[in-house]
């Protein structure tokens, strides 16, 4: 990505209103929660609860949403946060700033540790494992006080912005910004964390979890590196500059891919008979291969998704506004939604698909339900 040197403003504030950033955190919040429901009915990844489908015709688009999803979803979302960091830290001052980010990201972490997650943790175990104790008596052998879940994003969020702060305070930042993306650059900055992905790998395969905090470090080169762009993107005032013809040439990179290098992907795995492991990570063909892949698709989706959307999606309204309020809250309290749905149609003998079909929408639809109400609760709404 090319970048230009601001030693003046280093933090523009936009000269109008992003409504389409409001508007993509709304689809990415949506993204999540279809995100875990694919997971639960058989999709690759860990969840609370999982009653996996064994048709193998639902599995492959089920495996391509999911991968998808993570190529650039929580990327984007750290962006998306970094994006708001330092003309925030400016204007309110670093001791007012800690202050408010401790409370509006701490007090949702205790929560989610302390009360929420022995709650989700019941469910499972009472309902989903048939296991008949009451809620104080699995309370009584309950050892997991320190599990933060979903909320391992916010964890990660918090030490970033804090280590920025420290920077910030000690003139570390630089004054470095993105003005201008082109495809080029773009494209070499995706193959390097691709390699840099490969390596982290071989010593934190996907699927190896940092315990309690959750942290995940086979995805964690895109974060750091998507949350370091969103500071120099706001001090390029980038989200104004977008190419729309860049941005449709990135969604059809993506598609290509999509559509022809995941099969590929499949293909060679059948020919090798390599384990499905292998795309974890490691000194195998598939993990060096996808780590490419996930990566370069990943910044393409990105590119693809802010720059159409900031053409055609830059307009206010009064719902998505609404919704983008509610977000937080969604994020927090989506899976106590979905795990209810799903353990709710866990003795419908019908195949997992069918129930995908139902939890998927219902998890959306009651979770932001559900958030609305949360947010206007008095205290609370200060906080998410």
């Amino acid at each position: 990505m090319s970048t230009a040197l601001q030693t003046d403003q280093p933090a523009i504030i936009p000269s109008q209103k992003i409504y389409y950033l409001d508007h993509i955190k709304v689809l990415l919040t949506v993204l999540v929660i279809l995100h875990h429901s694919f997971i639960t009915y058989g999709g690759p990844g860990g969840w609370y609860y999982r009653q996996p489908t064994t048709s193998e015709g639902a599995l492959m688009p089920m495996t391509m949403f999911v991968s998808t999803n993570q190529s650039f979803f929580m990327g984007l979302f750290f962006l998306l946060s970094a994006y708001f960091v330092e003309p925030s830290l400016k204007r309110k001052g670093t001791k007012v700033y800690l202050l408010d980010r401790l409370k509006r990201l701490g007090i949702p972490l205790v929560f989610y540790s302390l009360i929420l997650s022995p709650v989700l943790n019941f469910m499972v175990y009472h309902y989903g494992d048939h296991n008949p104790v009451t809620f104080m008596q699995f309370l009584s052998g309950y050892d997991g006080w320190i599990q933060f879940g979903v909320l391992w994003f916010v964890v990660a969020l918090l030490l970033f912005t804090l280590l920025f702060v420290a920077l910030y305070n000690l003139k570390l930042t630089g004054s470095r910004s993105i003005t201008k993306l082109k495809a080029g650059p773009v494209l070499l900055f995706a193959a390097g964390l691709g390699l840099i992905t490969f390596f982290v790998r071989l010593i934190f395969p996907v699927g190896w979890v940092l315990k309690p905090v959750g942290f995940q470090f086979g995805h964690f080169t895109q974060y750091i590196a998507m949350f370091t762009i969103g500071i120099l993107a706001r001090r390029g005032n980038l989200a104004e500059k977008l190419d729309f013809k860049l941005a449709k040439r990135f969604m059809w990179i993506a598609v290509g891919m999509l559509v022809i290098l995941f099969p590929v992907l499949g293909i060679i795995q059948k020919v090798t008979h390599a384990p499905g492991t292998d795309f974890n990570g490691g000194w195998t063909l598939l993990g060096f291969l996808y780590s490419f892949y996930e990566q370069i698709i990943g910044v393409c989706i990105m590119v693809a998704l802010t720059g159409i959307s900031m053409y055609k999606w830059n307009k206010p309204s009064k719902f998505l506004a609404t919704l983008s309020r509610n977000t937080f809250a969604v994020y927090i309290f989506h899976p106590l939604i979905l795990i209810g749905l799903s353990l709710l149609l866990s003795t419908w003998m019908v195949d997992p698909v069918i129930k995908l079909a139902i939890v998927a929408p219902g998890a959306v639809i009651g979770s932001f339900l559900l958030a609305a109400v949360i947010v206007r609760i008095p205290g609370v709404n200060k906080v998410i």
